[in-house]
């Protein structure tokens, strides 16, 4: 079956002048040429042309298309080495997506720190996973708004201290509960204190009963409960009701 110019250019997206292009270098001559100069594409020619194409996308330049083409290769050695570029590729856009993607998340946050940084400060535990869900549910609050502002004043240093800080009042706390220390106690108020200073400090205005209702979120959520939990069984339970503790000793001064 032969094709004309104009069928082939239809069929594959290309312009008639690119195939001329193609014709003019070598790079994908027609099988048939009638005496007229028209020129008649087989389906060979076709097939030749899905190889152009691919390598195409693989921003190779034409000559070297060529060269590949006319290496000697079986035709399907070549699709599957075509194969595994382009798998090669998928899979890097599909990284430079990831990057993206946080990067735009941590923005939304307030985060001014680039991948590599968000990574070397909080590893595994990234703080741009509900970010998204964060402005839904929040977005149009004070506190929200005051969070982004403060956020976006932070250096990679800040950060790191943030980390840290919670790392050890975390750490505080499993060891309160080590010790059989009960969540009314003064020890554990002082904690869940602690912890509701931080926010207070590093995100935004957070007084006794609006932690208390972070307290149930942290027992309400899973995905809340198993950050907490993580550290020691439990854990977010006892911190909230630490934390409930804690707002009826302020409500009672």
């Amino acid at each position: 079956m032969s094709y004309t110019i104009g069928e082939v250019a239809r069929l594959s997206g290309l312009t008639v002048r690119t195939l001329h292009h193609y014709d003019a270098i070598g790079l994908l001559p027609p099988s048939h040429r009638a005496m007229s100069g028209r020129r008649g594409y087989a389906s060979t020619d076709l097939e030749r042309l899905q190889r152009i194409l691919f390598y195409r996308e693989l921003e190779l330049p034409l000559d070297e298309i060529g060269r590949l083409l006319d290496g000697g290769d079986d035709p399907l050695a070549q699709l599957a080495r075509q194969r595994t570029q382009l798998r090669d590729r998928i899979t890097r856009l599909e990284r430079l997506v990831e990057v993206l993607d946080r990067t735009m998340e941590a923005r939304t946050m307030g985060i001014n720190l680039d991948p590599d940084e968000l990574f070397e400060v909080f590893g595994e535990d990234d703080p741009t996973q509900y970010a998204a869900e964060a402005e839904q549910r929040w977005g149009d609050t004070d506190a929200y708004r005051q969070s982004q502002a403060r956020a976006s004043r932070y250096t990679k240093d800040d950060w790191q201290r943030f980390k840290a800080e919670g790392e050890q009042l975390t750490a505080a706390m499993v060891a309160a509960m080590d010790d059989g220390v009960a969540p009314d106690d003064t020890r554990a108020m002082d904690l869940a204190e602690q912890a509701r200073l931080q926010i207070d400090q590093w995100f935004y205005d957070c007084p006794p009963q609006m932690h208390v209702n972070l307290g149930q979120m942290y027992v309400d959520d899973p995905r809340f409960t198993a950050t907490y939990d993580q550290h020691r069984e439990g854990l977010a339970r006892w911190l909230r009701d630490a934390i409930v503790a804690n707002a009826e000793r302020h409500a009672a001064h």
